[in-house]
């Protein structure tokens, strides 16, 4: 790989709530063409009745007179239906988010700069320094075992653990061939540990014959909860606090560098609703937004608001993150699903 990785140490100040304390006020001016365009329309990628509708039903109170039309669709649908959009000379959509959709939309020159005022305090990994996109929330990415086939002395919160004899057969990961899935972990392997070493771990991880599942990360949970795995790869932390306060027997593993995914935000070019989108991008990024993902059990990214579990965030839980960064991602993804293809299909 070309680049070192992001490795993103637990800070003291920021659990003790030494972070900016920059506050910012939207231009009135904004506000007043915003209300005057009436509506923002939003691709997302993020669950409709877990938090986009709420961030739409605060965004709309805040705003009175601001319609937010929100559709959720995969990275991938959204960039085909901006691009295709945008080639019939009709955009439709203001605001996208997505880990995928970021790159390709700005290589197509669609994505427009912006760089909000609600991100100044947001760390520089988290946000564009040409403000195309702008992280919205962060997934941590973790195993997970299921507590009553694991004993806790057998975590593993190492990778030579995951190389004991007795789970072979018996982990599972998605096979969702993103930086979400097996290679983004194949990626922290490699960027960590060197080609060398790495290429030499990731053989012997092939032998222990992971179960690839063709879902995402939440069913490959749901599985090691069933008891039909008793370790799950690459499943999302916040997943299964949701699960272990519902009486779950799960428990999230910290295999430092823990894996650190962004989920950009970015305004769309010739937005046909250009004030209304940049209103939408400061209120999720805002403190008041970021409270909303955090009531909704999404982990918010700007640095001031923390998680409904505190721990769950690198600061407040102690651990060192490992970023992968939606440039790494346009950069490596397809080299990293080749080794996947190559080694455990």
């Amino acid at each position: 790989m070309r680049f070192a990785p992001i490795v993103r140490a637990a800070v003291v100040g920021a659990a003790l709530g030494l972070v900016s304390t920059h506050a910012f006020a939207v231009d009135p001016s904004v506000v007043e063409a915003a209300k005057k365009e009436g509506e923002v329309v939003w691709y997302s990628g993020m669950i409709v009745n877990q938090i986009v509708r709420p961030i739409s039903e605060a965004f709309e109170k805040k705003y009175p007179g601001i319609k937010v039309n929100a559709a959720r669709h995969v990275p991938s649908e959204v960039v085909l239906k901006v691009q295709s959009e945008a080639q019939a000379g009709r955009a439709q959509a203001d605001v996208f988010d997505g880990s995928t959709a970021v790159f390709p939309l700005m290589e197509a020159g669609l994505v427009e700069p912006y760089k909000p005022e609600a991100a100044a305090g947001f760390s520089d990994e988290n946000k564009d320094p040409d403000g195309y996109w702008t992280a919205a929330n962060l997934y941590f990415l973790v195993p997970a075992v299921n507590t009553t086939l694991v004993d806790a002395a057998d975590y593993p919160d190492s990778l030579e653990k995951l190389l004991d004899p007795r789970w072979k057969g018996k982990i599972a990961w998605t096979s969702d061939p993103t930086m979400l899935g097996a290679p983004g972990f194949i990626y922290m392997v490699l960027q960590t540990m060197g080609e060398e070493k790495g290429r030499a771990y990731l053989e012997k991880l092939a032998g222990q014959n992971i179960v690839n599942v063709p879902a995402s990360q939440r069913v490959v949970l749901d599985k090691v909860i069933s008891g039909e795995f008793p370790i799950g790869l690459m499943t999302f932390n916040h997943h299964s606090v949701i699960s272990q306060k519902k009486g779950a027997p799960v428990e999230w593993v910290k295999l430092e560098p823990v894996i650190e995914a962004i989920n950009p935000l970015g305004i769309v070019k010739d937005a046909p609703h250009p004030n209304a989108a940049k209103l939408l991008v400061e209120f999720i990024l805002s403190e008041e937004g970021q409270k909303v993902m955090q009531e909704a059990l999404y982990i918010p990214a700007n640095p001031k608001v923390t998680a409904a579990e505190p721990t769950l965030k690198p600061e407040q839980g102690g651990f060192k993150a490992f970023v992968i960064s939606p440039s790494a991602t346009a950069r490596d993804l397809k080299p990293m699903v080749a080794i996947y293809d190559e080694l455990f299909k």
